[in-house]
């Protein structure tokens, strides 16, 4: 018979590997303190406003009703579902997310292709849902998706085709950069092009995305070998001027909600010259690569890597980047920054004629691009202002501010006297200014009331001096 001992050592199973799997969820999925709920919160939210975060979404009995995703695109169904929890699944992935998505993808690896027609039918009926008020329905149709997708690549390449059109032949990467960027002479070259930069851009990003839909499947689609080759090169050429535009008007970190998407499916699809490692420096944009490593280093690694460039387009794309970056600073010391525009003026005049004349470009542009880094100021700022930039940038705009307001003292042509006022003015701002005034309407008006004195009360030249301290980043 044997003991009762022996009897529980026979029937006794260890226990479920429930506790396991929990402590593992625990351990390695939530966050110290984070609850379940907490987790499921975060991951719904992630999901739906900031899908190129949270690209998959893996459940295996929620979010079937009231839940909405409008960027969710696919559906993969590995779970035996049927009648309304079957057509609950499938419409997550119909629901509109701007011009670009027409329909949604159902991807079925348990066969139920027969049950989703039924359930369509069913719940998709003209009883149901119609909307004869306005001559249309919002049923649930199913389309053949290669069918779909090549319309969707056609459409965004005859897009291409007309934006591109007015380019001058032999339409080579400098007539593209000439027409998206226009005359680099032109101080407002691309401000007027940059409405046309910019649809060029969405343009190729809707159009690699539609390749990248039914690049596998190309055969399949109706594309022949040499047709599938043709838009394979199509698709490499477009992203290859897209990415020397944005080089070349100094807009690489400028235009950014596709950039991840548009990354991944041109690392997946699109064939290209293997990418050197540069390290921190692949993240600079031109002119800091030409700080860092010098004018020739920086074309060759970032303007003209495929060396399919002119010497003229190259100084052209250094001057687009050189006035983008006067362009955006200006505002935090205006007087330094007219001067800084002037030198590039002078260097736009420049002959490039001869490798001698293009060699000279070369090098003033360099030294240009490290005074602007440096924000170097003019010779003879007083000693008294020396390593104290905030205060070196008022005293330099300060002629600008006081002139026509009714400031007799100190006289501001004088440079000692110039000095000490801004000098002052710094310790007022180091001192008086609260923290995090910047935007608080409470605590600026704090600094107006400290500045207002110190410029015998001139409501506009106070104005003047607050908008310039403002932008310096040191108060």
């Amino acid at each position: 018979m044997g003991t009762i001992r022996e009897h529980l050592d026979c029937y006794c199973l260890p226990l479920p590997t429930f506790s396991t799997a929990f402590d593992t969820y625990t351990k390695f999925v939530l966050k110290k303190g984070q609850t379940t709920k907490q987790y499921e919160d975060e991951s719904k939210r992630r999901f739906i406003e900031e899908p190129a975060n949270m690209k998959l979404l893996i459940v295996v009995s929620k979010l079937l009703t009231g839940f909405d995703a409008p960027s969710c695109t696919y559906i993969y169904l590995d779970n035996e579902l049927y009648d309304h929890n079957l057509f609950q699944a499938i419409c997550r992935t119909n629901r509109l997310d701007g011009d670009d998505k027409d329909y949604g993808y159902i991807v079925d690896f348990k066969e139920l292709f027969g049950d989703v027609q039924k359930a369509i039918a069913v719940y998709s009926s003209d009883e149901l849902d119609t909307d004869p008020g306005n001559g249309g329905d919002n049923n649930v149709h199913l389309k053949d998706w290669l069918e779909e997708g090549k319309k969707k690549v056609e459409v965004a390449r005859e897009g291409l085709r007309y934006l591109c059109e007015p380019v001058a032949l032999p339409l080579e990467v400098e007539q593209f950069l000439h027409y998206f960027c226009g005359d680099a002479a032109n101080p407002n070259a691309l401000n007027e092009t940059e409405a046309l930069r910019v649809s060029f851009y969405k343009a190729v990003a809707v159009f690699v995305r539609a390749f990248a839909a039914i690049a596998q499947d190309l055969a399949e689609a109706g594309y022949s070998d040499s047709d599938a080759d043709a838009l394979q090169k199509e698709v490499e050429f477009y992203s290859e001027i897209r990415s020397a535009i944005k080089k070349h008007s100094g807009e690489e970190l400028d235009i950014k909600p596709y950039e991840a998407d548009m990354r991944h499916l041109l690392n997946t699809y699109v064939q290209a010259d293997p990418a050197a490692d540069l390290g921190e420096l692949g993240e600079m944009s031109l002119t800091e690569l030409i700080i860092e490593t010098g004018i020739h280093d920086a074309i060759a690694r970032k303007l003209n890597e495929k060396g399919k460039l002119s010497k003229n387009a190259i100084a052209e794309g250094i001057i687009n980047n050189v006035r983008k970056t006067i362009i955006r600073d200006q505002l935090t010391d205006p007087r330094f920054y007219e001067q800084m525009s002037r030198l590039l003026d002078d260097l736009i005049k420049q002959s490039r004629a001869d490798t001698a004349a293009y060699e000279e470009f070369l090098r003033r542009a360099e030294a240009l691009v490290k005074r602007l880094a440096a924000k170097q100021p003019d010779e003879g700022v007083p000693a008294a202002l020396h390593g104290k930039r905030e205060a070196t940038v008022i005293y330099n705009n300060l002629p600008r501010i006081l002139s026509g307001a009714s400031v007799a003292e100190p006289n501001i042509e004088d440079g000692e006297k110039r000095a000490m006022l801004a000098l002052e003015i710094d310790n007022v701002m180091r001192e008086w200014a609260p923290a995090g005034w910047k935007g608080d309407q409470g605590r600026e008006a704090q600094v107006l009331n400290a500045l207002f004195p110190l410029l015998n009360r001139d409501r506009d030249a106070t104005l003047a001096l607050f908008e310039l301290i403002k932008n310096q980043p040191g108060y």
